[in-house]
């Protein structure tokens, strides 16, 4: 517990969405839905292209949270999801996950996780509690 202060900045990940991703996660997970891979119907529905799924992005984060925790365990992961992340065609996407100790508690760690593409905040409200070892 000693390797944690409060105000503590974590080291970021990043992690690269495209389009492969977005299918692969669609047929993992039975999300289908056009705007995760059509990028008319995408448009026709008044997004600026195709988008991630908010789950597959809350996962990144939780990806993100679950190697903070190393051996330890994730108590808890909320979110909010604010904006999507949007993924043209032929493009590599960066989501950029990084965290702050919020709070030292009896055996764990508080932390506000902070999910960006680009200069977008994609979640909001970000926050884990995570037992270390």
């Amino acid at each position: 517990m000693s390797n944690y202060v409060v105000g503590q900045e974590l080291a970021p990940h990043n992690f690269t969405i495209n389009r492969e991703l977005l299918v692969g996660y669609a047929n993992a997970s039975g999300d289908q839905n056009p705007i995760h891979q059509d990028e008319a119907f995408a448009k026709s529905v008044g997004l600026e292209n195709v988008i991630a799924h908010g789950m597959f992005t809350m996962a990144l984060a939780g990806r993100y949270v679950s190697a903070i925790a190393g051996s330890g365990t994730v108590k808890e992961f909320s979110a909010r999801f604010l904006k999507p992340v949007v993924v043209p065609a032929g493009l590599d996407v960066e989501l950029i996950v990084s965290g702050k100790v919020l709070e030292i508690l009896d055996s764990a760690i508080k932390i506000e996780i902070t999910a960006m593409c680009g200069d977008i905040k994609v979640l909001g409200m970000s926050k884990a509690v995570v037992k270390v070892k």
